[in-house]
Formats: structure tokens, sequence, C-alpha cells
């Protein structure tokens, strides 16, 4: 069943809303998770030499923005939930832009990687074919893609006051691959365990051709 303009502009603003009330809770929650291996996934993938201008799409509080700063590379954050914002612009010290992930107004050919960490997910799959085209766009030529999502049965709802859809591997392979990226790897997290264990699937994605090119 196709979502409506306003079931989705209820879907954005319920999630935010619930981020935006649980803002210090989530950061207090989610800061020491150890993301080394998404970060490296992401790095050692960008052809040329650093430093990298990196968009941490969906930044949170800004624990992996500060991150990339730290390494050196030129990050800016992207986030819908207010709240969010502010905390990642004091946190990491970068600039951080307020977006709403189906309203993007992103630079074309302007950064070599997005980090789209625990993000994508949270947005409804008859949207996504067009956030994944704004994020080919605003790549460079060979820029490379990083997503990370909580894998399931391609079925997608309300879960704990947010907004999620749950994409089996197949299908996620199949919209990203329409959108104009070619697969470079995936993995299953947390590492280490049965794939029982591991909800979370990663990808790391080159932009090759155009976006449009491929749908047509």
């Amino acid at each position: 069943m196709k979502l409506k303009p306003q079931d989705l502009e209820q879907i954005s603003a319920l999630t935010l809303e619930h981020y935006n009330q649980r803002a210090g809770d989530f950061f207090d929650g989610t800061r020491n998770h150890d993301v080394s291996q998404n970060i490296a996934a992401l790095l050692e993938r960008i052809e040329g030499e650093p430093p990298y201008t990196i968009l941490d799409f969906g930044c949170g509080p800004g624990r992996d923005l500060k991150t990339f700063s730290e390494l050196g590379h030129a990050a800016v954050g992207l986030d819908g939930a207010r709240q969010f914002v502010e905390m990642a612009r004091a946190y990491s010290g970068c600039e951080v832009w307020q977006q709403d992930f189906l309203r993007l107004d992103l630079p074309g050919g302007h950064f070599d990687g997005v980090f789209a960490n625990a993000s994508l997910f949270h947005v409804a799959s008859q949207e996504l074919p067009r956030v994944l085209r704004d994020l080919h766009a605003t790549l460079k030529p060979g820029g490379v893609l990083f997503t990370s999502n909580p894998h399931g049965h391609n079925d997608e709802g309300w879960n704990r006051g947010r907004y999620g859809a749950y994409h089996d591997p197949d299908s996620w392979r199949s919209l990203v691959s329409d959108a104009g990226f070619a697969e470079l790897a995936h993995y299953y997290r947390p590492p280490g365990l049965p794939r029982e264990q591991q909800p979370w699937l990663a990808s790391v994605w080159r932009k090759t051709g155009s976006s449009a090119d491929r749908a047509g």
C-alpha cells in the first residue's frame, strides 16, 4: 500500500520527535559503541589521497563525526533531529546540517564518501530510491557509500516509537544497485557471533554511472 504524503510527514515528524525527546539517553547509550569496523570499511575503499570529504548521514549526537574529524578528514554531519544537530555541533566541532531525509538539499559531486550508519532504515521503502539517488548525486565520481541497517524480511512499520524498513539482503542489493552503485563488500554485525545474533547488515558501494541512466 502506497503511503500518502501526509503519512510520510507523520513518519518523519514522530520518528524525529522520538529522538529529540531521548537525545541525551541515546548519546549515553551509544557513545561507546565500537563502529571502527564500519569506519574503516568506508575509508579504505575511497580512492585518492586523504584527507577525504565525508558526509555523516544521520550523524546523531556526533560520535562518528568526531572520529572522522580526529582522523584528519573534512567531515560534515547531517541529521533531521534538532537536538542531535545541536549536540553533534558541540561534541564534534564540525559543521552539521539539519535536513529531513525526505527533503534533502545536498551539493552535487562534493563528497568522497557518505557514511550512513544506522540511518537509512528509517526511510520508507517507497521513498528510498529517491534518497539513494540524492546520495549518489552528492558523491564525487567513484565516491563510496557505506550503509549499515538492521535487516529483515522486507517488512516495515513502527517499532518502539520509530518507523523502520527492514530489507532482506537481496532487496537491499537491488535497491542500491538501481540507484547507480556497485557493491564492493558486505558483512554482518556484531562481528564474531552466529548469524542469527547479527541483526545488522553493513555494505559498501562505489558510485558508478548516472542513477538516472540506470533507472531508465
